[in-house]
C-alpha cells in the first residue's frame, strides 16, 4: 500500500475516523488500534514479513528493560551488544547476504579460483527493513546510554517501532521524539490538521507530478545513454537529480502530514538541499534523519572530529561509506559514500564544513547575491556527478555514461514537460526555503479567504493531475 494510490486513500480515511471518533476516549486502545493499522499497512506488501518487525519489536522491549534493570556495566554492554547483533544480523542477511557472496565469488575468480554460486540465494528484500532495524536499535543504545528511560508499555512501544507513516521509508525517529508522543494523550488541533492535509499535498504533487513525470524520461535516457549526446546525458542526471529529490522528500512530506492529522510531529527530513552553499550544508539539508543518526551512533562513537587529524578524516570516510552501504547491496552506492566524502573532507580540513548551520540563503532578501549563485551551482553541479553512480546499475556503466558527458558534447533537444516540472519545484522550493513545514508564514497579511480559496483550487487542480496520470509507482527509497 503506497500514499499515491486508491487503496490508501481508503485506509487513510478510514483509520483516521476511527482513530478520533470511536477509540479516542482511551488511549490504550487508541494505540493499540494504531498498532493494528500500523500492521495491516505493512502486510499489504507482504504479511509473512510481519514477523520481522514484531521479532525487532520484541527483542528490543526487553532489551531495554533488561539494560535499565541491570547495574553491572559488562551486562549492560553484553546486552546492548546483542540487541545491535541481532538488528544488523537481520538486516545484514536480508540486504546483504547475496552482495557479500557474490563480490567473494568475485575476488576468488580474479586470482584464477572459480567457484559455484551455490551459496547465493533467492532473498526477498523485506520492505522499510534498513529503517524500522535503526529505528528500534537508536533506541536500544539511547537506554544504553541513559538518554531514555524504557518503557514498559509493549502496545505503544510496538506502535512507535510500526508508526505506519513513517515505517518503510522514514524519517528514521528517535524514541526521544515519537515515543513520549505515543504514550501521552492526543488531541485532535484543526491547524495542525490543516498544515499536515498541506504537507500531503506538496507531497503528492512532487511524487505524482515531477519525480513520475521525470522517471519516464530518466530511465530512457539511463537504459539508452549511448544513444544520446552529452546535453541529453546533463539532462538526463539533472532530472534523476529532481526525480529522487522529489520522490524521497515527497515522501517525507506525506508522512510528517499524516502524522499530524494522527496528532503526532515527526522530525524534518528535507530542508531544501540544492540550495546548499557546500557539502556540509547539503548533508545538513539531505536525509537528515539518517545523517544525525549516523553523526551520533557511529561518527561520535568512533571518536568524531576529536583526536589527531588524521583519525578525524578516517571517521568521516567510514561514514559516508557506510551510509552509501546503507542505500544499498550494490558498488555504486558505496562510491557515491566515497565521492561524497572527497568532496567534503576538504571544507573540514579547513574548517569551513559547519560554516552554513544555521543560515538560510538569501535570508534577508528575495534573490540570492551573486556568491550565493555560485557557491549554490557550484554544490548542486558535483551533487548531480554523484548521482549518476547512484542510478547507474554498476561502476562500468556509471563511468562510460559520465565520460560521454563531457566528451560527446551537443546541445539538447528542449524537453518542456521537463524543465517545467525542475524549474516549478526549484521555483516553489525556493519561496518556501525558510518553511519547510509549509506554514505559509510568507503570507501573513493577505486575507485568510483568499488562502482557502486558493488551497482549494490547487488540492482540485492536484486531484486531476493524480487522476490521469497513469505512471504513479513505488517510491525509489523503498528498496532501501
Amino acid at each position: 500500500m503506497i500514499f499515491n494510490s486508491f487503496e490508501f486513500a481508503i485506509f487513510l480515511v478510514l483509520v483516521f475516523g476511527l482513530y478520533w471518533f470511536v477509540f479516542n476516549k482511551n488511549l490504550k486502545q487508541q494505540n493499540l488500534f494504531l498498532l493494528c493499522s500500523s500492521y495491516i499497512f505493512y502486510g499489504w506488501w507482504d504479511y509473512r514479513f510481519l514477523s520481522l518487525i514484531i521479532l525487532s519489536t520484541i527483542v528490543d522491549y526487553f532489551v531495554g528493560i533488561a539494560v535499565q534493570k541491570s547495574k553491572k556495566n559488562n551486562q549492560r554492554k553484553l546486552l546492548l551488544w546483542a540487541s545491535i547483533t541481532f538488528n544488523i544480523g537481520i538486516l545484514g542477511f536480508f540486504k546483504y547476504y547475496n552482495f557479500f557472496v557474490d563480490s567473494l565469488l568475485t575476488s576468488f575468480a580474479q586470482f584464477g579460483y572459480e567457484m559455484q554460486s551455490s551459496w547465493s540465494l533467492n532473498i526477498i528484500l523485506p520492505v522499510g527493513i534498513s529503517f524500522y532495524t535503526f529505528q528500534t536499535m537508536s533506541y536500544t543504545i539511547d537506554v544504553y546510554r541513559k538518554n531514555l528511560r524504557p518503557t514498559t508499555d509493549f502496545i505503544s512501544f510496538a506502535a512507535f517501532v510500526s508508526f505506519f507513516p513513517q515505517l518503510v521509508a522514514g524519517p528514521i525517529e528517535r524514541a526521544s521524539n515519537l515515543l513520549p508522543q505515543i504514550l501521552g494523550k492526543r488531541k485532535f488541533d484543526y491547524q495542525q490538521g490543516m498544515q499536515g492535509l498541506r504537507l500531503i499535498l506538496w507531497g503528492l504533487v512532487k511524487k505524482v507530478v515531477i519525480a513520475d513525470v521525470l522517471a519516464l524520461k530518466v530511465d530512457d535516457i539511463f537504459e539508452n545513454y549511448t544513444d544520446f549526446g552529452g546535453g541529453v546525458l546533463w539532462l538526463g542526471a539533472i532530472y534523476f537529480a529532481i526525480q529522487i529529490y522529489c520522490d524521497f522528500s515527497g515522501y517525507s512530506d506525506m508522512a510528517i502530514g499524516i502524522s499530524k492529522l494522527f496528532g503526532i510531529e515527526l522530525k524534518s527530513n528535507f530542508k531544501f538541499p540544492y540550495f546548499s552553499r557546500n557539502i556540509g550544508e547539503f548533508w545538513r539539508r539531505w536525509h537528515i534523519s539518517l545523517s544525525t543518526w549516523f553523526r551520533d551512533y557511529l561518527y561520535i562513537p568512533l571518536g568524531g572530529s576529536k583526536g589527531p587529524k588524521l583519525k578525524s578524516i578516517r571517521n568521516v570516510f567510514i561514514v559516508f561509506l557506510v551510509s552509501g552501504l546503507w542505500h544499498g547491496a550494490n558498488w555504486t552506492f558505496i562510491v557515491w559514500g566515497g565521492i561524497h566524502a572527497l568532496l567534503f573532507v576538504p571544507s573540514y580540513v579547513v574548517g569551513n564544513n559547519r560554516k552554513y548551520t544555521c543560515a538560510i540563503v538569501a535570508e534577508r532578501s528575495w534573490f540570492p547575491t551573486l556568491k550565493e549563485v555560485v557557491q549554490m551551482a557550484s554544490t548542486f553541479f558535483i551533487v548531480v556527478l554523484a548521482w549518476v553512480f547512484f542510478r547507474s546499475e554498476n561502476i562500468g556503466l556509471a563511468i562510460d555514461y559520465l565520460t560521454l558527458m563531457f566528451t560527446k558534447i551537443n546541445f539538447p533537444p528542449i524537453y518542456k514537460n521537463g524543465l517545467y516540472s525542475v524549474g516549478s519545484l526549484l521555483f516553489l522550493d525556493w519561496i518556501f526555503r525558510k518553511d519547510e513545514r509549509l506554514t505559509f508564514s510568507f503570507l501573513n497579511g493577505i486575507n485568510k479567504r483568499i488562502i482557502y480559496i486558493t488551497e482549494a483550487v490547487i488540492i482540485a487542480v492536484v486531484a486531476y493531475l493524480i487522476s490521469i496520470n497513469t505512471s504513479s509507482g513505488q517510491f525509489i527509497y523503498f528498496q532501501f
